[in-house]
């Protein structure tokens, strides 16, 4: 709709131009004025404020005049009004359009808010949408808001503030990423978002080393370092390059379809009569592999042996090809 009203406007605003062109030439060869007369000319006719002609006009000037009027009335009575309706369609437009996106975040619940969305809260982000995980992000720039506000659901502010932290949906929500540039904001993001939600689970970026203990003093349950996570990646790419470039195509293939998938065990207790990772069976069921458990207590067994008991509130990680992760999903109606 706004496009609409935009090329409306372009239209009035191109016969705004063309009435002015048309008045100029008019006077400069019909009359003979100079090209500042005819432009002076021009201009107290359209706008019809009534000061005296340069010089007294002929019959033939008269009747240009009085087309030169009647034409610019109608054509400047149309370009108010359109300008007029463009400004007010586009400020109820983005009025109905954060409306709508403060209804979709109050009824999210179980989201994922990121803080900053620059180069690392937009890869979050995309990573999140690839898994269909909702998440809101709070961003002050309102440029990079108007960018990418078609494809993600924006709380306009600075995170630190904690009212955009509660317009997110923080109290509602499991996960928080701050992914500020700066660890000295990322470090009252994380003081404030603990404070909002005590079962929140916070991940926040360090660019310094020294942060880190900061962070977790603070209430971040992890914390992570691109620079140094890039290094490391680099250089094991240089010691052990084919397992380092498996272990990128487990994690996401093709963009959007995953080879990994976490599953927990309550989403299985009811809908499969299993004791045992044995009893589940899932590569006979759907070809995947079990390469991970995760007991109760968070401790972590890999490669886990077949009789390994799968008791309640643990979680195991599978192994599969795309097609393979969707029928496990199917299985299990895993969204």
């Amino acid at each position: 709709m706004i496009r609409f009203f935009r090329s409306r406007m372009y239209l009035a605003l191109s016969l705004l131009v063309l009435v002015l062109l048309f008045g100029v030439l008019g006077y400069r060869f019909l009359s003979g004025y100079t090209w500042v007369d005819a432009f002076y000319m021009t201009i107290i006719t359209v706008t019809t404020v009534g000061f005296s002609e340069v010089r007294p006009l002929d019959v033939s000037s008269k009747l240009f005049t009085v087309a030169l009027i009647v034409s610019s009335v109608f054509i400047f009575a149309f370009a108010i009004s359109v300008i007029t309706e463009y400004l007010l369609s586009r400020n109820s437009l983005q009025i109905l359009k954060k409306k709508k996106v403060k209804n979709k975040i109050a009824s999210l619940s179980g989201h994922v808010i990121i803080c900053g969305y620059g180069r690392n809260g937009s890869q979050a982000a995309e990573r999140l949408r690839a898994y269909n995980r909702p998440f809101v992000v709070v961003e002050k720039d309102r440029e990079v808001i108007e960018r990418f506000e078609d494809d993600v659901l924006f709380v306009e502010g600075d995170a630190n503030d904690d009212i955009f932290l509660q317009q997110a949906g923080v109290k509602r929500a499991r996960y928080l990423i701050a992914a500020m540039p700066d660890d000295a904001v990322n470090l009252f993001v994380v003081l404030s978002a603990r404070q909002l939600n005590k079962n929140l689970i916070i991940i926040s970026r360090a660019a310094q080393i020294t942060s880190q203990k900061k962070l977790r003093l603070a209430g971040a349950n992890k914390v992570v370092m691109p620079d140094k996570i890039g290094g490391d990646h680099m250089a094991s790419l240089v010691v052990m390059p084919d397992l380092i470039t498996f272990m990128d195509k487990l994690s996401m293939e093709g963009g959007d379809t995953t080879n990994l998938e976490e599953l927990s065990i309550d989403a299985i207790i009811g809908k499969s009569k299993t004791n045992s990772i044995r009893d589940l069976d899932l590569r006979k069921k759907t070809g995947c592999t079990i390469i991970g458990y995760v007991d109760p207590s968070g401790a972590y067994i890999i490669n886990p042996e077949a009789d390994v008991k799968l008791l309640p509130g643990s979680k195991i990680i599978v192994l599969g090809r795309p097609e393979q992760i969707k029928k496990l999903n199917e299985m299990f109606q895993i969204d």
